[in-house]
């Protein structure tokens, strides 16, 4: 009788083969699950980082040529006084084009990370050189024409921003077609711009 019961004691508390496979499935699973939750969040953060790093950085460095090129502007004011007065009606304020070329700047960056995040830049080295090309042209290019007053280079300038925008619209495209689009506002900013230093040139 004592014996019977211990049968029926170890029938009810050691697991069967089955259960014991089950319950290794279940936390193999659930390890797997958790380790690949914990790789998209690390993916995801340096994603982040990335990102804020693509933005900050052509922001950082145009928004410095901009106070460049103001300092500048403060010292010869005599001679801007000069050049507003003869401004036509269409000429865009200061605040403006203070407002345009950050504005394009971030759209670079945008796309910019989307190719770098696609590997666009190590397939092909030539897509970062042409939008090195053109993140130097667009910082250069107000305090050359607004600073200096060499509005002459500045037209050369906004032709390179425009030939490499056009460069980085046609290779970004071919990793990421957003990434392409997106430089179509800034096209028409740098064409605005070479507008605007054209005018100033016969003003």
């Amino acid at each position: 009788m004592a014996s019977s019961t211990t049968d029926l004691k170890q029938r009810f508390v050691t697991p069967t083969p089955d259960q014991t496979t089950t319950t290794t499935n279940e936390d193999n699973k659930n390890g797997t699950v958790n380790l690949k939750r914990d790789k998209r969040m690390a993916m995801a953060k340096r994603g982040l980082r990335s990102l804020i790093i693509a933005l900050s950085v052509p922001l950082s460095i145009t928004l410095l040529s901009i106070y460049i090129a103001s300092s500048f502007t403060f010292s010869n004011h005599n001679t801007q006084s000069i050049a507003s007065s003869r401004k036509p009606f269409w000429f865009p304020p200061s605040w403006l084009l203070h407002l345009m070329l950050p504005s394009s700047s971030l759209l670079m960056g945008l796309s910019a990370w989307l190719v770098w995040a696609e590997g666009g830049f190590h397939r092909d080295p030539t897509a970062f050189l042409l939008y090195l090309i053109q993140l130097l042209c667009t910082v250069l290019w107000e305090p050359v024409v607004f600073g200096v007053g060499a509005t002459s280079f500045g037209l050369l300038l906004c032709v390179g921003i425009f030939g490499s925008l056009i460069g980085c619209m046609y290779v970004f495209g071919k990793v990421n077609p957003v990434a392409s689009d997106l430089i179509k506002p800034c096209l028409a900013v740098s064409a605005f711009l070479f507008i605007v230093n054209l005018k100033l040139i016969y003003m």
